[in-house]
């Protein structure tokens, strides 16, 4: 019997753009889900020519494989994550048409990654509450679709054990995963929002945010912020207005951050905070404000126009 061809390599590096889309969603960092994926792609390649042509879906086995890849790096993740200093926030999410990366001969996994309500910060944040097995079997499952038996198979439970992993996962997502407001909405209050904070005009930064709103910030330890979160809308305006007096020379630019509107701080030219929001009742309700240079890397060199 003859052996049957392996797979083209344009059919495997088609599946790249997947991978990353799953791989980002499961760990909520670009440059985890980049690695996860190479890894994936260096075992395809790891095997003989006969064991790839006998892969009868490479898809499906590239998504089991950076599954389980994932699913050991959200283990280990929750260990550094003690260790990290202040908050964790997952890395923020430019788009890519309007904010071009300076070409380096590689493509940015940015650009990999399709931005719909399950890469939203808040969806991504409330993902940080399950546990690895939960959060693998939801986002397979009620984000990519698939069934239960082969979500079985990829974490090694029964089809009854991953449907209840999912539901656990699901109730802890709640209504956080339903956009509060248009974009058009959206947009027209973060500008007004963007103008309170310029001027440093702390009654109509309080107006904008709700009295339950709630601020968090990651520096990571590589920029300085508050530590912990910021609660209730005079104290948040208040802090907005103390940076802004500490920090003068600041630009503020609107920009898309994980599909949303959201904004952009920059000084000299360099992206120092990527603020994303979650906006209901027509105020804001929380900021998510990531100043750790390290998760700022895809928004790099000047924005687009």
């Amino acid at each position: 019997m003859s052996t049957p061809p392996e797979p083209e390599p344009t059919v495997i590096a088609g599946e790249r753009r997947h991978l990353t889309d799953l791989a980002y969603r499961l760990l909520g960092s670009l440059t985890e889900a980049e690695d996860a994926v190479q890894e994936a792609y260096a075992r395809w390649y790891a095997m003989e020519p006969r064991q790839r042509a006998a892969v009868r879906v490479p898809g499906a086995w590239l998504t089991t494989v950076i599954s389980r890849i994932c699913l050991d790096v959200l283990g280990s993740a929750r260990v550094r994550r003690e260790r990290y200093v202040g908050a964790w926030l997952p890395e923020p999410l430019p788009d890519r048409t309007e904010w071009p990366r300076a070409s380096h001969g590689t493509a940015d996994p940015a650009d990999r990654v399709t931005a719909d309500d399950s890469v939203h910060m808040a969806f991504l944040v409330v993902l940080e509450s399950m546990t690895p097995a939960e959060r693998v079997a939801f986002i397979l499952h009620d984000v990519f679709r698939y069934p239960f038996p082969e979500i079985a198979g990829i974490l090694g439970r029964t089809p009854a054990a991953c449907r209840q992993l999912a539901s656990a996962a699901r109730r802890r997502v709640g209504p956080d995963r339903v956009p509060a407001a248009s974009v058009p909405e959206q947009t027209a209050l973060l500008r007004r929002f963007k103008a309170a904070w310029e001027s440093g005009d702390i009654a109509a930064l309080v107006g904008l945010l709700d009295p339950g709103a709630t601020m968090v910030a990651d520096g990571g330890g590589l920029a300085s912020t508050v530590r912990h979160p910021v609660r209730g809308s005079a104290d948040i305006a208040a802090q907005l207005a103390r940076i802004g007096r500490l920090s003068p020379g600041l630009t503020l630019l609107e920009r898309t951050v994980n599909g949303r509107p959201g904004l952009v701080a920059q000084r000299d030219g360099v992206t120092v905070t990527v603020a994303a929001f979650q906006l209901a009742g027509g105020r804001v309700t929380r900021i998510w404000a990531v100043r750790n240079p390290e998760k700022l890397r895809p928004w790099a060199g000047p924005p687009g126009p």
